[in-house]
């Protein structure tokens, strides 16, 4: 596979994958909370979904079109890094549930995926 097409396809899948979990407590707060635990603010929860989800979409829109720039692959990156490392931080606190740790290893594999050449 070419490395465009390598940088395509990681953009859409790691879109979808923050779309569907940015969306998740927007459409389904129950759900969510019951793999997450529960949330004191619900609000917070919802506006870091839409944001999550609108890098997603971003990320899907850039790997549709195939036009995957240096300035979405650091927005790949670093979104999935911030995202982890607030994963591994407060999991590791006790202040978030431990599934996050798994969430912290997607984010982990995303950004293997994109520096890998």
């Amino acid at each position: 596979m070419r490395s465009g097409d390598r940088q395509n396809a990681l953009a859409i899948g790691q879109g979808v994958y923050f779309a569907a979990t940015g969306i998740w407590p927007i459409v389904d707060m129950r759900s969510f909370e019951a793999v997450t635990g529960p949330k004191v603010d619900k609000w917070l929860v919802r506006t870091v979904g839409v944001l999550v989800a609108a890098i997603g979409g971003a990320l899907i829109s850039a790997g549709a079109r195939r036009a995957v720039t240096p300035e979405i692959a650091g927005l790949a990156i670093g979104s999935a890094a911030g995202l982890g490392l607030i994963d591994v931080i407060y999991a590791s606190r006790g202040r978030i549930s431990k599934i996050y740790l798994a969430d912290a290893a997607a984010e982990a594999a995303v950004i293997t995926a994109w520096a890998l050449p």
